[in-house]
């Protein structure tokens, strides 16, 4: 009797699911146009799909790309931000900004005659989690205050964050700043700036007046 119950309410479920589908179907072909232009109304629609377990990022094929192309729309946004990152790459060592990056694929867009379909950080991040696939790195991860795009495989170490948080509310770090705030010994910090400079993360600054300031060129206002 258990199992003939238990097979009853799943029956029961999956009509319910079915249901809920076809009214979701129903509800984004009546707002199609909504949800191609307005971001805020996508992003509403995607967590709502989110919510019942339907990811239209899944489906390249069928209903939701042959109705609403989001499939499309993602996976092409998603070039460009491997075309914005690449382009800044040598100045930012593959650490961008999210809201600068932002601002450069509307510009990108704009250029190529789509300014009508305006992007905000929510398409950004969906579009970027398309990209994990292709193992090239591309993550956003949180720094403090700031929203950041990794667009490298490597991974920021807990010194390098401590680092780049630091330099939020200047813009950069220094030696004095670093034993200040952090208290590290002289080989920490040493250790902790010179990763940084591999890596491509900050400027070195020679012209202080004290000592040397490296400057997170993610921070700045690049908008070219």
């Amino acid at each position: 009797m258990g199992d003939s119950i238990a097979a009853k309410e799943i029956e029961q479920l999956q009509r319910q699911l079915e249901t809920f589908k076809q009214n979701l179907e129903e509800f984004a072909w009546k707002h199609q146009k909504d949800i191609k232009k307005d971001p805020l109304f996508r992003s509403h629609f995607q967590r709502m799909c989110a919510n019942i377990g339907v990811d239209p990022l899944a489906s390249n094929k069928g209903f939701w790309a042959d109705m609403l192309g989001v499939g499309d729309f993602y996976y092409e946004l998603g070039i460009q931000i491997i075309e914005a990152c690449m382009h800044t790459r040598s100045r930012d060592g593959g650490l961008t900004e999210l809201q600068d990056l932002t601002k450069r694929l509307d510009r990108m867009r704009g250029k190529e005659g789509r300014k009508h379909q305006v992007i905000i950080e929510d398409d950004i991040i969906r579009a970027i989690k398309t990209l994990k696939p292709l193992n090239g790195g591309f993550e956003v991860i949180v720094l403090g205050a700031k929203k950041m795009v990794r667009s490298v495989p490597s991974e920021l170490d807990k010194d390098q964050g401590s680092l780049l948080l630091l330099a939020q509310n200047l813009g950069y770090v220094n030696r004095a700043l670093i034993q200040m705030e952090l208290g590290w010994d002289d080989t920490r910090i040493e250790n902790g700036l010179y990763r940084l400079v591999q890596d491509g993360l900050v400027w070195v600054d020679d012209q202080a007046d004290e000592d040397r300031d490296y400057w997170v060129p993610s921070y700045f206002d690049m908008m070219d």
